[in-house]
């Protein structure tokens, strides 16, 4: 299984908010036990989706500051369930923002419905604690679209 929990950026201010999708598989492992009878996406994959998707909204900022990774769940809460083949619609605002440290306040969406949000705290990994040639697929094709474009040095305005 692949960790990537978001598919696609659908609108992204850097450093201010993003709005991203995910589309569940029927036939992820997981649904097989969580829950038998009752298939439903772990309340644990949601919140890694919100992560993932702040994560580039603070990466596509300052690519220098070096990569987010989630340190502290502040708060989280789950109002439903995410079925399989449904798709989340994950948002991500920037509440505070330190070189060291920010905050995100995100929720997911499926179908129009508030499915859960969170609270979320980052610190910041320097880029030379990384593997050589690491590189953010998903944020990239995004930023490629645009008027920006991902480079091995950094992000760029073209």
């Amino acid at each position: 299984m692949r960790f990537i929990l978001v598919d696609e950026i659908l609108e992204l201010v850097p450093g201010q908010r993003i709005k991203a999708l995910k589309t569940v598989a029927r036939d992820e492992d997981y649904f097989q036990d969580h829950f038998p009878g009752f298939p439903v996406v772990p309340g644990v994959l949601l919140t890694e989706m919100m992560a993932q998707a702040a994560g580039k909204c603070l990466q596509a900022e300052d690519y220098q500051r070096g990569l987010p990774i989630l340190a502290k769940i502040s708060e989280a809460g789950f109002r439903g369930w995410m079925r399989p083949g449904e798709t989340a619609i994950i948002y991500a605002e920037t509440r505070n923002s330190r070189p060291a440290f920010a905050t995100l306040s995100c929720h997911i969406e499926v179908e129009g419905r508030k499915l859960c949000s969170a609270e979320l705290f980052f610190t910041f990994i320097p880029h030379d604690n990384l593997a050589p040639g690491y590189r953010d697929e998903v944020l990239e094709r995004y930023l490629t679209k645009g008027t920006t474009r991902a480079t091995d040095t950094g992000i760029q305005t073209v």
